[in-house]
C-alpha cells in the first residue's frame, strides 16, 4: 500500500509544485514520471531494509538464490526510476520496468496464496494485489510514453 500512497501522494505534491511555479512540474506527465521515479525507489529500498527476509520468502521456490533476484530487482527498479524520468529513456524505461513488474508478480500471488506477511502486517488479498499492479502498470505505461 505505501507505493501506491507515494505513487498519488507525491503525484499531487509535484503538481501543487508547478501550479507553484516550479517550471518542470508545469507538465502533469513530467509529475507522473517523477512520481513513478519516487514509488520505485520505495519499493527498491525495501529490497535491503527489515523487509528484505519477506522479499526473499515471497520468491517462489523454484528459482535459484531468491537474494540475488531480490538484489538484482531492487538494483533494477533504481535504475528504472532515473531512467522514467529521463524523456529520452522514458519509453524503454516503462517497457522494461512493465516487463520487471509481471515477471515478479508470482511472488505477489505466492505471498497472497501462502498468507505471507510483509513487515509484521498481514498478507494483502490476492485481489488488491492484482488491482495494484495493474494501477503502477498503467502509472508506468502512461509516464514512459506520454510525448510532451
Amino acid at each position: 500500500m505505501a507505493p501506491f500512497v507515494v505513487l498519488v501522494g507525491t503525484f499531487l505534491l509535484f503538481r501543487v509544485a508547478g501550479l507553484a511555479g516550479l517550471d518542470y512540474f508545469d507538465s502533469w506527465i513530467h509529475c507522473l514520471r517523477a512520481a513513478v521515479g519516487c514509488m520505485l525507489l520505495i519499493t527498491a529500498s525495501a529490497h535491503w531494509g527489515r523487509l528484505r527476509p519477506d522479499l526473499i520468502r515471497m520468491v517462489p521456490a523454484s528459482l535459484p538464490r531468491p537474494d540475488w533476484i531480490v538484489t538484482v530487482t531492487g538494483i533494477l527498479e533504481i535504475a528504472g526510476a532515473a531512467a522514467i524520468v529521463i524523456p529520452a529513456a522514458s519509453q524503454a524505461a516503462s517497457v522494461l520496468l512493465i516487463i520487471m513488474l509481471l515477471a515478479m508478480f508470482p511472488a505477489n500471488i505466492r505471498a497472497a496464496k501462502q498468507k505471507l506477511p510483509l513487515g509484521g502486517r498481514p498478507a494483502t488479498p490476492l485481489g488488491f494485489r492484482t488491482f495494484l499492479q495493474v494501477v503502477f502498470i498503467s502509472a508506468i505505461w502512461i509516464a514512459g510514453n506520454v510525448i510532451v
